[in-house]
């Protein structure tokens, strides 16, 4: 709704600058205009009129750089509106409503490129020379709850996944008290070296976008989230508990790509027949957390103490991820459905859930 009530202001607005070039060429009786029109001028008009009529066709289209036109039509269209104040001072208004999400675009525009070249960086650690297919005897040293996953996840026999780019939809909520949800749309890349970036969407205020970016790379974490792709409320790096808590979700975000199960950097620990306990180390940060498996092989759920915020103060939480759903995607039998939740002082709570699509592997040139 929000884009189809800019796109028509846009529409009307381009239109409407057509009078000017009507009046000044005689093409019709326009008896609102009153003032003169030159026909230099007149060309003027018509010129702003499609540019603006661009803009939406760029808008809709979702081009990336639609703002750039939008900023060029704005500074014609208000000169053009200045030389003829008497008849044109009102579309001052329409120009005001289209310069701020004009600066939004910008802004999401600035935002998505930096995240194209962090995409970029996660990508540049995989290693795509590496064709190397994992064997049983690969996994023969590894306790037999994951074993049987692996085996029975189909990638026994096949070639290493390097990278996985994956979406997600789902629904989420920032505090325990929140009874709304909010819609989330999100994409990520996650390489086996280790590294991902997790980009999404947020439909918490109406009328306006908010992003959020995850990363983890180099072996530390970084969490943003902007409104309107401008405003930071969240903009949190180069801290300790991060770091920590950013690999231990690397180390969960496994599931999607098995094979990394057996990455030098991940050691396991049998806990019993259905579950193993992962210990990852990386860049001289160490987590774990324990991976609960069904009879069949399937994950059923994964759980982590982990730091619920990143503060001095900040504690470690129980963080549990259960799946809802399992589906063989591309070959390889995962989670295609969960739910994530902190076990609080105050009870559960179950902040995100969401659904993975369209998983594609070793897209290395992604």
């Amino acid at each position: 709704m929000r884009k189809i009530m800019f796109a028509a202001l846009v529409v009307i607005h381009g239109f409407i600058h057509l009078l000017g070039f009507f009046k000044a060429f005689n093409l019709a009786d326009i008896s609102l205009l009153t003032q003169s029109i030159s026909k230099p001028l007149g060309i003027l008009w018509l010129l702003a009129a499609i540019i603006f009529l661009t803009v939406v066709v760029l808008y809709l289209l979702k081009s990336g750089w639609w703002w750039i036109p939008a900023v060029l039509a704005i500074i014609l269209s208000q000169t053009l509106i200045i030389s003829s104040w008497v008849d044109s001072q009102f579309g001052t208004l329409a120009n005001i409503l289209i310069l701020p999400v004009s600066i939004v675009g910008f802004a999401t525009w600035l935002f998505n490129l930096k995240v194209k070249q962090e995409k970029k960086e996660v990508l540049l650690q995989s290693s795509p020379q590496d064709k190397t297919l994992i064997t049983e005897e690969n996994i023969s040293n590894l306790p037999s709850p994951v074993q049987n996953w692996l085996k029975n996840s189909g990638i026994v026999v096949k070639e290493k996944i390097r990278t996985a780019y994956l979406k997600q939809s789902g629904l989420m909520r920032l505090k325990p008290n929140q009874e709304k949800w909010i819609k989330v749309e999100a994409e990520q890349y996650i390489t086996n070296n280790p590294s991902f970036i997790w980009k999404a969407n947020l439909s918490m205020i109406p009328l306006i976008n908010v992003v959020g970016r995850d990363l983890y790379l180099h072996g530390q974490g970084s969490m943003k989230i902007k409104i309107a792709s401008i405003i930071p409320v969240v903009n949190v790096s180069n801290n300790d508990k991060l770091n920590q808590a950013t690999l231990q979700r690397y180390l969960g975000e496994i599931v999607w790509f098995p094979s990394a199960a057996i990455s030098p950097y991940i050691s396991w620990e049998e806990i019993d027949d259905l579950s193993a306990k992962a210990t990852m180390t990386f860049n001289d940060v160490s987590g774990d957390a324990v991976f609960h498996f069904n009879e069949k092989g399937d994950l059923d759920k994964f759980t982590a103490q982990r730091y619920y915020e990143t503060d001095e103060s900040a504690e470690l939480k129980e963080w549990i991820a259960e799946v809802k759903e399992t589906n063989i995607v591309n070959g390889v039998r995962i989670p295609t459905k969960l739910e994530i939740s902190w076990v609080l002082d105050t009870g559960v709570f179950t902040w995100y859930k969401f659904e993975v699509f369209d998983i594609e592997y070793n897209q290395d040139d992604s």
